[in-house]
């Protein structure tokens, strides 16, 4: 790498992955949520495919709401208002805990095409939440200026973070 100046109106690199978004806590925590919503949902018996696409968004959502209200409260100043402002900027912050639902959700919409029985969809769910997981870990890592050793170190954690979930609804029987 050169330590040149970056072309005029083009900000360095390490400027760059200041600037670029490279929280993705929430993406990941998401995805986890979500394998974990699958794993835990097939201990309770088989849930129609529909059940399974409400129980992931639902789950999302009120995870999301309590994530901006913990937030929220948290970080106020004893006493002071909490400004609609504040509320807005937190809620932006923490969708993607939701957003990490959709895929899992999709897949599970879409498994009948695939032939899929209820068994099969909630694997199908579980793999695509935890392949997010990883992406988004890696990538988050990528974002935030990591060396290659550094993100693929991020998603190995997030990949053995997910076979914890695999393990635990193996060991369930479902």
């Amino acid at each position: 790498m050169s330590s040149s100046p970056a072309p005029a109106g083009r900000p360095a690199r390490k400027e760059r992955a200041r600037t670029r978004r490279t929280d993705y806590a929430g993406a990941v925590y998401g995805s986890l949520l979500a394998a974990s919503v699958v794993a835990t949902a097939g201990a309770a018996g088989d849930f129609p495919r529909l059940q399974l696409i409400v129980l992931l968004l639902v789950t999302g959502v009120v995870f999301w709401a309590a994530h901006v209200y913990a937030h929220v409260a948290g970080e106020r100043i004893v006493g002071r208002p909490i400004s609609r402002r504040e509320v807005r900027r937190v809620a932006r912050r923490e969708w993607p805990i939701v957003e990490a639902a959709v895929l899992p959700a999709v897949a599970a919409a879409l498994s009948p095409v695939l032939g899929l029985g209820l068994s099969g969809t909630a694997w199908l769910v579980l793999a695509v939440a935890i392949a997010q997981q990883v992406a988004w870990a890696t990538l988050g890592a990528i974002n935030a200026g990591a060396s290659r050793r550094m993100a693929v170190g991020e998603g190995v954690v997030n990949l053995l973070l997910g076979l914890v979930i695999v393990a635990a609804k193996a060991a369930l029987g479902h």
